[in-house]
C-alpha cells in the first residue's frame, strides 16, 4: 500500500483534509490539484496516481480554468483539443464588461 500523498491544505480548503480517500476520490483529488496546486503538488499527484491515470482524468474533466488546461496540456503532453473541458467550454464565458 502506497503512503498517502501530502498536499498543501489550501488545495482542499472546503473539505475535511484528514478524511480524504485518495483512491476512491481520485478524480476529485487530481482535478483539484491541477486546478489549485503548485508544481510540487502536481509532481506528488503524478507520482501517486501515475501518468496514465492523471491523463485519463484530466482529458475527461468537465471543467478546469483555461490557464490550468494549458498547464495540464504541457504536463501530460496532450493537444488542447483532446481535453473535454477545452472543447466543450462555451467561448462566451469571458468576463462580463459590467
Amino acid at each position: 500500500m502506497k503512503p498517502k500523498p501530502i498536499f498543501h491544505k489550501r488545495i482542499f480548503w472546503d473539505v475535511n483534509f484528514e478524511n480524504i480517500d485518495y483512491d476512491a476520490k481520485a478524480r476529485f483529488v487530481i482535478e483539484r490539484v491541477f486546478e489549485r496546486g503548485d508544481v510540487e503538488d502536481i509532481r506528488i499527484c503524478r507520482q501517486y496516481y501515475g501518468d496514465d491515470k492523471v491523463s485519463e482524468i484530466l482529458l475527461t474533466a468537465k471543467w478546469l480554468p483555461l490557464h490550468r488546461i494549458y498547464l495540464a496540456s504541457a504536463v501530460i503532453d496532450k493537444d488542447l483539443n483532446q481535453f473535454r473541458c477545452y472543447i466543450t467550454t462555451p467561448l462566451n464565458q469571458l468576463l462580463s464588461p459590467y
